[in-house]
């Protein structure tokens, strides 16, 4: 995901006078400018760094449903707004199927060995971001059985 498409999106919504949208946008903005500072790329922002900080706002974002009390409704729509706007950006991941192929292809060699630690560290260097981190570790646990 660009930051430029965040940020005109961003604009649509405050002319829009959306200020729910306005704001959940501004949110993954001024997180991935953090991040960026943080790593020292604050002039060049690239779509994989963006596209990390939304699957973590995401994530943050899925907790706090979670979590949130059902005596407090009112909270817990605000979050699902801005999950559901969050996950409009979020990057498409794999499905479990998709991941299971994925890693039989491309890791082969690895997957003879049967050592889970060497799978997972080769497979979460390629992986990160394309898949939830859960759906790969199941799946190489299934395969080195």
């Amino acid at each position: 995901m660009e930051l430029e498409t965040l940020r005109s999106d961003m604009i649509a919504a405050m002319k829009a006078k959306d200020k729910a949208r306005k704001e959940a946008i501004s949110s993954l903005i001024s997180a991935a400018k953090k991040v960026a500072i943080d790593e020292g790329c604050r002039d060049d922002i690239k779509p994989e760094l963006v596209d990390r900080v939304i699957l973590k706002e995401l994530k943050t974002v899925k907790e706090q449903i979670d979590t949130c009390p059902a005596s407090r409704e009112d909270l817990k729509a605000e979050y699902q707004f801005r999950y559901d706007v969050i996950s409009e950006y979020a990057p498409k991941q794999m499905s479990a199927d998709e991941v299971k192929a994925y890693i039989q292809e491309k890791f082969a060699d690895v997957l003879a060995t049967k050592n889970k630690g060497a799978i997972m560290k080769a497979v979460m260097a390629d992986m990160k971001g394309k898949a939830d981190g859960k759906v790969i570790n199941q799946t190489v646990a299934e395969l080195c059985k």
